[in-house]
């Protein structure tokens, strides 16, 4: 394998692939980068048998090439050279004794390679009719959910988004028990058959990292045991969790008691001035306490001091109520909400507190109260 490129585009598609070696040197293969010369141009893959990462760059955005062939070498190694090399040509050469051979015009480096037959089978295939959807609103429904999923791993299956799919609807879950969130869209094609899966939060994660911010189409090809996503040069794979989801259908009220409706940038920085006069070992505990239209927000570290905040709200009823919560729980839910105002509705002091935009119920959100009343 023999190549010249410049050195932005090798550091725009490294930075992709890199997202995807192994940080645990559990096998020295999977810290490695495949790159693999073909007719059409260069691709570039990395694993670690969870997530899988393959970008292509074409041979009209490379300057020259001389002979193909495949190579595998340090993923780490090989990023830290590029990213700090000068933006000029970079010639790549495959030498003899499994070498690689870096060079520019004042600087030259050699990697050993790897055997490129240890490197796994990435197994991207894709299916006839994938899921569609813009990238913009995958990255939307994965920053709206989130937040709401365990950081434990003894319920695995509580650390990923739960996708139901059925016709055209598309159903994204989130939650550690002690919150959920739930993001409804409408797709533009519908599904042949009802699809239940639980994709792990982190992939999801360090997928939306490779999106742009734009309308791009991005195509779901959902296997029994991965996902693999397809958008602009880039595919990524990600393996399932495997279990069942627990049902929150039922978690969501039909009726409630009171209804709060305040806009959201008074309510968020109440909490977040209350907020600090919390701690983690009292759960980040706040109350909130209603008068008529006021609603008095209150928190205390008895050995520090304590702060009260009072905002304006406007209600269905002349109900009042008293409840606690986690306040942190609190602004991650109405951060993540794109409207002026949101709906805060209760059942009394012990029920969960759901939180929504009321002008729509694409996004619905719970939060369990804390006893403290």
């Amino acid at each position: 394998m023999k190549l010249e490129i410049k050195q932005p585009i090798l550091l725009e598609h490294l930075n992709y692939v890199i997202k995807g070696i192994s940080t645990k040197n559990l096998r020295p293969i999977l810290n490695c980068i495949k790159f693999e010369l073909t007719q059409d141009g260069l691709y570039l893959m990395s694993t670690d048998n969870e997530i899988a990462i393959k970008t292509f760059i074409p041979k009209e955005e490379i300057e020259n090439i001389d002979s193909y062939g495949k190579i595998v070498v340090s993923g780490r190694y090989i990023y830290d050279i590029v990213r700090k090399l000068p933006d000029e040509i970079i010639n790549l050469e495959e030498v003899i004794d499994s070498k690689l051979y870096i060079t520019t015009k004042n600087s030259s480096f050699n990697l050993n390679c790897s055997n490129s037959n240890e490197f796994p089978d990435l197994e991207l295939e894709y299916q006839k009719n994938p899921v569609i959807l813009n990238q913009k609103v995958f990255k939307t429904i994965i920053n709206q959910t989130s937040f709401a999923t365990s950081n434990g791993e003894s319920r695995p299956v509580l650390t990923g988004i739960n996708f139901k799919l059925e016709k055209n609807i598309m159903e994204c879950t989130a939650t550690d028990s002690y919150r959920l969130a739930i993001k409804k869209i409408t797709l533009d094609n519908e599904v042949n058959e009802k699809i239940n899966i639980i994709m792990p939060t982190k992939n999801l994660l360090e997928l939306v990292k490779l999106m742009n911010e734009d309308e791009e189409v991005l195509e779901m090809h959902i296997f029994n045991n991965k996902v693999i996503f397809k958008f602009s040069q880039i595919t990524m794979m990600t393996r399932l969790i495997s279990g069942t989801y627990p049902d929150t259908s039922k978690l969501i009220p039909e009726d409630f008691s009171l209804t709060m409706k305040v806009k959201l940038m008074n309510f968020f920085s109440a909490i977040d001035r209350a907020s600090l006069l919390t701690n983690e070992s009292d759960k980040n505990t706040i109350k909130l306490e209603s008068e008529g239209e006021n609603v008095i927000i209150s928190s205390n570290i008895p050995e520090i001091g304590n702060v009260e905040e009072k905002i304006t709200v406007e209600k269905n009823n002349e109900e009042n109520i008293k409840i606690a919560f986690n306040s942190r729980f609190m602004l991650d839910s109405i951060r993540v909400i794109e409207s002026d105002e949101i709906e805060l509705l209760f059942n009394g002091e012990f029920k969960p507190i759901i939180i929504k935009n009321p002008e729509s119920d694409d996004l619905i959100q719970l939060i369990l109260p804390i006893r403290t009343y």
